[in-house]
């Protein structure tokens, strides 16, 4: 779930996208890919979160425990890591086609073990298919993305390609749990009708993506594999504060995708699926925002609002547990949601920024090592904790967990922390 678009790196086999696209045919060829593109971004994106609304359903029909439901969130989160370390890179040799009609059929292989049973084994496994096709989607999708822009418009500026990209990587995160959530709760089947839907999506997103022009020319001798190196950035001070706010900005969203829904139906006494899908899509949206809305922000600006609205989400998501009412856990989890999107993709700027080009991609791999661990390590250990306390308590005590990392992160930050006042546009 990597929740922000980095332009990834052109040269030479960009220099010659450009120049076969300067045919009328062959740009209009390439505008045409890169909505079909975008669109089966969206798709694969929302199929990654389509069990959160149904997740009490699995909990009622299986008898699951909160525990376990983080369990099954944390191998997702797991699946995603092993495939950006493993699998996010090999498009480009391999080519971004091919690998994003592999993650596509990961995908579907998830969806049609969703709908072979609700056991928890092969909801473990499902998941984890997932991750690992989320893992290797999110990276080739961006990449193919900023090639088909700089082939249907080689003289326009980025922007649009840094907008749909975030809008189809967070859209599409924010959009599942609305479609699934309306789908389990008007029109039946709730734990079948969603995963069938999107395998109709998912098939049709990849008949699409054949018939897309290729944007990688192969090289003649393949280049060795290695998998993604991030060992060595995690130990580079100037890169500390960025992954400690990468850790704790997807462990909020992971917060809001795994047990947010059960407290919603059960604390809050609001059993609509549709309700729970829309509250967790909030917090995405506002990431959205956050995230397209602050480009002529400075760096330093956007890090300290990024800090500023997480904690001051999560102290409002506190004190919204302690009321039990949903429009000030609604409001917490929008303001949450702003800030851990912008924090993240301040983050993801600074190490970019800072890293030696030879060094990018490993100091990058490492932030993303870090976030994940953040979004499977601190939501199974709000489960583990709910079996001890009621739910509303071990929340209280995740945000307090939260407030005292950012505390961390903000001391931290002004050390290390971002030096320049540019935009990002």
């Amino acid at each position: 779930m990597p929740l922000t678009s980095m332009g990834p790196r052109t040269g030479r086999a960009s220099e010659e996208r450009t120049g076969r696209a300067g045919r009328p045919g062959s740009v209009l060829r390439y505008g045409a890919g890169f909505w079909t593109v975008a669109a089966v971004f969206v798709t694969a994106m929302a199929f990654s979160t389509v069990p959160t609304p149904l997740y009490p359903l699995y909990e009622a029909h299986d008898g699951f425990s909160t525990f376990t439901v983080t369990v099954v969130f944390a191998v997702y989160a797991v699946g995603v890591l092993i495939s950006l370390l493993f699998a996010g890179h090999v498009s480009d040799w391999l080519g971004r086609r091919k690998v994003m009609a592999a993650a596509l059929g990961l995908e579907l292989l998830a969806a049609v073990l969703f709908l072979s049973a609700t056991a928890l084994p092969v909801l473990v496994v499902a998941r984890l298919v997932t991750g690992l096709g989320v893992g290797m989607l999110t990276a080739t999708a961006t990449a193919y993305l900023q090639e088909l822009h700089s082939a249907h418009r080689p003289d326009a500026s980025a922007r649009r390609f840094e907008i749909v990209s975030t809008a189809a990587n967070i859209g599409g995160l924010g959009l599942g749990p609305v479609a699934a959530g309306v789908l389990a709760q008007y029109l039946g089947a709730p734990l079948r009708l969603p995963y069938a839907v999107f395998v109709v999506l998912l098939a049709t997103g990849a008949a699409a993506l054949a018939l897309m022009p290729e944007t990688v020319t192969k090289p003649a001798v393949r280049p060795a594999y290695h998998p993604q190196r991030a060992g060595t950035a995690l130990r580079d001070p100037r890169f500390l504060a960025p992954a400690a706010a990468g850790f704790t900005s997807m462990a909020v969203f992971g917060l809001f995708t795994s047990v947010v829904p059960g407290f919603v139906g059960g604390t809050l006494h609001h059993p609509s699926r549709a309700l729970a899908g829309l509250v967790v899509s909030a917090v995405f949206a506002a990431a959205a925002a956050a995230q397209t809305g602050t480009g002529r922000f400075g760096a330093r600006t956007r890090w300290y609002a990024g800090l500023l609205a997480q904690a001051v989400g999560m102290a409002v998501l506190t004190a919204g547990i302690r009321l039990a009412g949903l429009p000030v856990f609604l409001l917490a989890g929008i303001v949450a949601g702003a800030g851990a999107g912008l924090l993240f993709k301040s983050a993801v700027e600074q190490v970019a920024d800072a890293a030696e080009p030879a060094r990018r991609g490993e100091a990058l791999a490492g932030l993303f090592l870090a976030s994940y661990l953040g979004l499977a390590l601190l939501p199974v250990g709000l489960g583990a904790a709910s079996s001890a306390m009621n739910l509303s308590d071990a929340t209280t005590w995740f945000s307090v967990v939260v407030l005292a990392l950012l505390a961390a992160v903000a001391v931290r930050g002004r050390r290390h922390g971002p030096s320049t006042s540019r935009p990002h546009a």
